[in-house]
């Protein structure tokens, strides 16, 4: 069983994407230890919260090195679901403008509403679609409903690295990815049986 590092930084609800992770047939360990990123097969970074304050946890626990040495340098599959898909951008505003960690050129910016019915933060269940040739999703039909919990958005400086969208305030990416690098703005823990088939897919990445 391959070995599943979930970042543990202090931001977001780690034990419910440890049991996705473990009922996805993988062998999840939450952790903070350079050791354990050493023996990893796969990388998880979730997160709940604001970009500022999660670029700093990351800084101050000495986590933003060590994920850029097994993501980077050793091309490890890393999967970033919500705050831990945008803090791959190389700039968030939210809580003041930040650097993130740079890993997918863009920037996060806050929802605009374009209608006087729409609601911020975009909570609850709405349509992902995308491009089939995507082996994160793969087996998963294009414009089903997943669960979001979000105020800001990911906007790609490279539209190539967008690969799902999500029809809300307009439209905004809600899935990325370059090389061995995925995001999803979704929570795939939280999105039933369609969730659970994206984590087995990043699973199945080598």
């Amino acid at each position: 069983m391959k070995k599943v590092v979930i970042t543990d930084y202090g931001m977001g609800n780690l034990d419910s994407v440890a049991r996705a992770v473990q009922e996805c047939g993988g062998d999840p360990v939450v952790s903070c230890k350079t050791e354990d990123f050493q023996q990893a097969h796969y990388i998880i970074l979730p997160g709940v919260g604001a970009f500022a304050t999660g670029m700093s946890h990351l800084h101050t626990s000495g986590l933003q090195e060590v994920l850029r040495e097994q993501v980077i340098d050793r091309g490890i599959p890393f999967l970033g679901i919500c705050l831990g898909m945008q803090l791959l951008a190389t700039k968030g505003l939210e809580g003041g403008e930040t650097s993130g960690l740079g890993w997918i050129e863009g920037e996060v910016k806050r929802l605009e509403p374009d209608s006087s019915d729409i609601r911020i933060p975009h909570v609850g269940w709405n349509e992902v679609t995308f491009d089939s040739s995507s082996p994160l999703f793969a087996g998963v039909p294009t414009g089903k409903d997943f669960y979001f919990v979000h105020s800001y958005h990911f906007v790609c400086q490279h539209p190539q690295d967008a690969i799902a969208h999500t029809p809300y305030c307009g439209q905004f990416v809600s899935a990325i990815n370059k090389k061995n690098i995925f995001g999803v703005q979704f929570h795939p823990e939280k999105s039933q049986r369609l969730g659970f088939q994206v984590i087995k897919n990043f699973l199945a990445l080598s």
